[in-house]
């Protein structure tokens, strides 16, 4: 393997992927939240940064174009387990769908991949399947930080009944703790993430049967 930089911020990004996991093993809420949100945050400006260098640096390398894709799985795989496996019970049901659309679609494709081997270079990438990795990332940065205002909403209101909560919720009672910054922030925070999901996962099943199609004609049995 060359170590250019370009491969080097790529290896780092595979690397980060079990670390967003990790930190909520490690750490507790809402830090493991914030430190999982600034790797994906990092992980996620290098998967545009390696490849622009590596054009602009005119060191595109194998190692590095079969190591971009895996990086990038990998971030989007953990971050999504992590997200669900840590989300409350309201949240779940309508993270699960899209969730595991993307999940399958990546299985899927990584198989369709190997399977072609050598004729995999005809399952190209396009700009669809760049907008959808767009989305998937911004939408799992959104929905890590709505974890955030989620638990400093918790530990701002500690020890609070719900008749206080609910009259500083509704301007009755000063907010000296930024309750309601925390509480719109993880309402909208959700929202706004989760549709970004639905859209990404939207996206997946379009890319998906595109790259499906494109590899029929490599399926088809020989004739006798």
């Amino acid at each position: 393997m060359k170590w250019t930089l370009p491969n080097i911020l790529t290896l780092s990004r595979l690397i980060a992927a079990p670390a967003v996991a990790i930190m909520f093993l490690y750490f507790a809420r809402p830090l493991a939240d914030w430190l999982a949100l600034i790797l994906f945050l990092s992980a996620a400006a290098t998967d545009w940064l390696d490849g622009y260098l590596a054009r602009k640096w005119q060191q595109e390398s194998k190692m590095g174009a079969m190591l971009d894709p895996i990086a990038d799985k990998a971030m989007v795989v953990i971050a999504l387990m992590v997200i669900v496996g840590y989300s409350d019970v309201y949240w779940t049901p309508w993270l699960v769908l899209p969730a595991t659309v993307i999940l399958f679609r990546e299985v899927f494709v990584s198989g369709l991949r190997e399977f072609l081997g050598d004729t995999a270079g005809t399952l190209k990438v396009t700009k669809l399947a760049k907008w959808k990795t767009t989305a998937q990332m911004v939408a799992i940065a959104i929905l890590f930080s709505r974890g955030i205002f989620e638990h400093h909403l918790v530990m701002g209101s500690f020890g609070m009944d719900q008749a206080m909560f609910d009259q500083i919720m509704l301007g009755e009672v000063e907010d000296v703790n930024g309750l309601r910054g925390y509480y719109n922030g993880m309402i909208w925070s959700g929202r706004v993430g989760l549709v970004l999901l639905w859209i990404a996962g939207l996206l997946t099943v379009i890319t998906g049967w595109d790259y499906f199609r494109k590899a029929l004609p490599h399926l088809k049995e020989d004739d006798a």
